[in-house]
């Protein structure tokens, strides 16, 4: 039988100073260990110690010129956490605070959100310290060049295919992809999230927003609620938060926020989708602040501020891990919020989570919730393999099946009988039973 002080207390001896990986596994294991003490087999096989240890972490130097000829060294990392299930898949993040138990954290997670989607994907995330904000796209080449160089050894596309994340869009997708590609002269989809022109899919850069507000709608529909004239709280501007914006405008929802790490807009009168495209334009092309939408349209700003202590109905935090904290999650829940779905990997604290789901505010983790961008990412290496590109369509009807889906699981293994899902439990529970069903399977390896 286990416990899970004493298997944190393993975990934390082992994993010193990763509070973010020790975060994560402490999410899962709130629900994962008593249904392992009900499920011996899975105790026998030592299957939680499996889980959570990765298959392998490569480290690697990631050397390069800037344009004043000034060398700079970078740390970079992929961790492979578990093939189980199929090929590792996950993302790549370029961003300061990239370090080894981030990223350790972040594949933890991806196995059970790919293990949700049921595609055949196993579990990876990598990166590096390095920071593209500032850079000029030739210092970002240079920058990509020279870390594809000891990246292309280690994935493939039966092996690893990595995606983009945070500090990794289509600009460096684009420029990881060409590399890998020049160098072992060969042209798969080992990278997903390419541009349309070269492989990449309709919907990639939007699924994870759209995704999101197709798994809170899910959840409103379960509980007899729906979206029409509700409103939501948006937290970032990259990817994620503009096409959850986007999504959320068309389904009827009021977004009232968005943000960046200067501070965050409060639009009272609504951002509408003439608004929305100004802010794609100021993010997206000019790289600007958000800030600066209140020169062209007149709403409240706080410099340096969230957006949690507004009211409304549903909240979707889209930035990035641990943005919203338990006073965070009180301001919310004494304001009458009803629902919040992550749209960032673990953008709640564990202290938030356990006070939104006391005041029984629905709450979506985002293994769950935040699945799309992989799913689609998973639709990518499909239609890479066929030689073929569906249409938008075809893609979007295929990422609303699997939320649909990955939802049924959620109520499936997240029904306590009291009316209320337990979206994590379920989510976490469901994701567990594929991964090791399979490694149960496959023996002791």
């Amino acid at each position: 039988m286990y416990t899970k002080d004493d298997f944190m207390n393993r975990i934390r001896e082992m994993n010193p100073a990763e509070t973010e990986y020790h975060q994560a596994v402490e999410e899962v294991m709130n629900h994962v260990i008593p249904f392992v003490n009900d499920n011996p087999d899975y105790g026998k096989a030592a299957i939680l110690e499996r889980i959570c240890e990765p298959d392998r972490i490569i480290s690697f130097r990631v050397t390069w010129m800037d344009d004043d000829k000034n060398v700079h060294v970078n740390r970079a990392w992929r961790v492979q956490f578990n093939n189980a299930i199929g090929p590792y898949k996950g993302g790549l993040r370029f961003h300061p605070t990239v370090n080894q138990g981030i990223l350790k954290f972040l594949g933890f997670e991806q196995c059970f959100k790919n293990a949700l989607t049921t595609l055949p994907m196993g579990g990876a995330k990598g990166g590096s310290n390095f920071d593209p904000k500032g850079k000029s796209n030739e210092e970002v080449f240079r920058f990509c060049q020279s870390f594809m160089a000891e990246l292309h050894r280690h994935i493939g596309d039966e092996r690893d295919i990595p995606a983009g994340d945070i500090g990794v869009g289509d600009r460096e997708i684009s420029y990881l992809f060409g590399n890998y590609k020049k160098i072992n002269n060969i042209f798969e989809g080992t990278l997903t999230g390419k541009g349309v022109s070269f492989g990449g899919s309709p919907i990639r850069t939007e699924a994870t927003g759209y995704g999101l507000v197709y798994f809170a709608q899910d959840m409103l529909n379960h509980h007899d609620n729906s979206m029409e004239g509700k409103t939501v709280l948006i937290s970032g501007s990259g990817n994620v938060a503009l096409y959850a914006a986007e999504k959320a405008i068309q389904s009827g929802l009021k977004v009232l926020t968005m943000s960046d790490s200067s501070g965050t807009i409060y639009d009272k009168d609504g951002i509408t989708e003439e608004k929305l495209a100004y802010i794609k334009e100021l993010k997206k092309v000019k790289r600007g602040r958000i800030h600066e939408y209140t020169d062209e349209y007149s709403c409240e700003y706080f410099d340096g501020g969230k957006p949690w202590h507004i009211p409304a109905d549903l909240a979707f935090p889209c930035a990035t891990e641990n943005e919203l904290n338990a006073d965070d999650a009180q301001n919310l829940i004494d304001n009458g919020l009803m629902l919040l779905a992550e749209g960032a990997n673990m953008p709640c604290t564990n202290e938030a989570v356990h006070l939104l789901k006391n005041a029984d505010v629905l709450y979506g983790p985002g293994k769950a919730s935040n699945a799309g961008g992989v799913s689609v990412s998973g639709l990518e290496i499909s239609q890479n393999r066929q030689r073929m590109k569906w249409t938008a369509e075809k893609v979007d009807e295929k990422l609303y099946s699997i939320m649909k889906d990955i939802h049924e699981k959620c109520v499936e293994y997240g029904d306590n009988g009291n009316g209320i899902i337990d979206y994590s439990k379920g989510a976490n529970i469901a994701g567990f039973v594929k991964l090791a069903d399979a490694m149960l399977a496959y023996g002791p390896i």
